[in-house]
């Protein structure tokens, strides 16, 4: 099925590719997302009056019932993944099955199940050119259609805007629909921040007389779908990571039309600072358009024929950053696609492991004040002088994203220091090892993230085998674990390193020496 498949994307036009066909006398040509094969199958499956259009010899034969997992009709085997749950279960819950569960609907597509229940109308429209507005509960993810939003005000705004919650006021987000404002006031449970949910700016949502666009009141229309984004701290990564991840998440929950998954939409971020990132190539996996900033639309009234208030990074209970996790679980299917959709949109090479079976090591070398291992030199000399290991030491900080997510997917062990580098464990292949060689007193973080991701976690064991270099100094007083620089004992750092290689080779998707696996891009 996966090579009649890949056959067919040579036969189809991309949706970068495709070129509108002029002659009338000829059938609209057939446009397919640019996913990967996987993805491609259950893509197909979710929009079959689409799949019935393909060509007769790029017909998929064989039925497939592969779905992702978040749809009513999906069985257990047909998910894009399933977690993995070994041991016995735990006092949280009371079955084998309810831990399963109970990991699907906090970290994987059961969330996005969850959400699309939710969906609620907000706004219902009386007719076709009318306004529409409905949310998923505490207004975590939000989508309308025909809306104005009113940023006139902004131009007198003296302060740059970033997590503000009184970017609009009463009556700058208009409709003409008939809201149930007893219903949008219910759902302002956590507007505690602002990047909890999207209640700081629906509370100001009021009704227009007349259809936003016949109204006379739009400076701008976007024709585009637009997706409004409240970002996290874009220089670090496991943070922006949170933005992007939620932001693929919301694809899912919007994916009511064949389009869901295409790049001509348009992003705009929730602030008037110049937006600037060491991983804002990361949005071209998601849009072809140049990103917004509202200092791009300010002192307009703006309306959108379709927008999108996609999940957001700290939501109560949310994706990543505030997931809670059920003990003895790993292997989020989510997150492995996400993993697979951001390495297929930004043409990761892949290279298989190399025949002679040695594992590529990686070493993240910090070069900040702060967590730098101070015999760094040391601890390498000893892992060259194994003759089954490939080992290169990074500091990348000095490369562009694509090249570093180059050598992250190339990657057989990962090791790095506690720090946000570490979060480029999301993109290692699903046998490797990531070893945070100390998580400097903040245990759960990347190892959390590891389990999510499916990818298998050491740390450093033995206490009185770490050196700090002092007690550790936090810039607002006191000692502080993340605030010093450490030694680590040579041969427990080998022999952790070595355990780790065991992973790795055990793991049943580790190729075998004779490969010559291949991914398409």
């Amino acid at each position: 099925m996966l090579f009649i498949l890949n056959a067919m994307l040579l036969l189809l036009p991309s949706e970068s590719s495709a070129q509108p066909n002029t002659d009338s006398k000829q059938p609209p040509t057939l446009t397919l997302p640019n996913l990967p094969t996987e993805h491609l199958i259950r893509y197909l499956n979710t929009f079959p009056k689409l799949k019935r259009q393909l060509p007769s010899n790029a017909t998929i034969r064989t039925e497939s019932r592969a779905c992702w997992g978040h749809e009513r009709n999906c069985s257990a085997e047909a998910r894009f993944q399933t977690p993995q749950c070994p041991g016995e279960h735990t006092a949280w819950v009371r079955s084998k099955e309810a831990q399963v569960q109970t990991f699907y609907y906090q970290a994987d597509f059961g969330y996005i199940q969850q959400q699309l229940s939710e969906l609620t109308p907000q706004c219902v429209p009386k007719y076709l050119s009318d306004s529409s507005l409905e949310c998923s509960r505490y207004l975590r993810f939000c989508r309308g259609r025909n809306l104005l939003f009113d940023l006139r005000d902004l131009v007198n705004r003296k302060e740059r805007i970033r997590y503000h919650m009184d970017v609009l006021k009463p009556g700058q987000v208009l409709g003409h629909c008939e809201l149930n404002r007893s219903r949008l006031m219910a759902e302002m449970d956590h507007i505690g921040s602002a990047l909890q949910s999207w209640g700081p700016e629906l509370r100001n949502f009021d009704v227009l007389p007349q259809p936003v666009l016949e109204s006379g009141a739009c400076d701008l229309v976007v024709n585009a779908p637009t997706f409004i984004m409240k970002i996290d701290a874009t220089h670090n990564m496991y943070h922006h990571f949170c933005d992007f991840f939620n932001l693929y998440a919301s694809l899912f929950v919007n994916q009511s039309h064949p389009a869901a998954f295409n790049t001509d939409v348009q992003i705009l971020i929730w602030e008037t600072y110049p937006y600037d990132s060491p991983f804002k190539a990361t949005f071209k996996a998601f849009t072809q358009r140049p990103v917004w900033t509202l200092s791009d639309v300010q002192g307009k009234r703006i309306c959108f024929r379709n927008v999108v208030l996609p999940l957001l990074p700290r939501m109560i209970f949310g994706l990543f950053y505030n997931t809670p996790i059920i003990q003895g679980c790993s292997n989020s299917g989510l997150f492995r696609a996400f993993s697979e959709f951001i390495l297929h949109r930004l043409q990761i090479p892949y290279q298989p492991p190399n025949e002679q079976r040695k594992l590529r090591i990686t070493y993240l070398s910090r070069r900040t004040k702060y967590r730098q291992v101070l015999n760094e030199h040391e601890l390498l000399a000893r892992l060259e002088e194994h003759d089954d290991y490939m080992l290169q030491r990074v500091s990348y900080e000095r490369l562009s994203f694509v090249d570093q997510l180059a050598i992250t997917r190339n990657t057989d062990i990962f090791i790095g220091m506690h720090g946000a580098g570490l979060t480029h464990l999301l993109f290692l292949p699903n046998w490797a090892s990531i070893f945070e060689l100390y998580n400097c007193e903040d245990p759960n973080c990347y190892k959390d993230l590891a389990r999510l991701r499916g990818v298998h976690y050491v740390t450093w064991e033995q206490r009185e085998l770490v050196y700090p270099q002092d007690a550790g100094h936090h810039p607002e007083g006191g000692a502080h674990a993340k605030f010093t620089n450490y030694r680590f004992d040579v041969s427990e750092f080998e022999r952790l390193v070595d355990q780790a290689a065991k992973q790795v080779r055990s793991h049943k998707d580790f190729p075998q020496a004779t490969t010559n696996q291949h991914e398409e891009l």
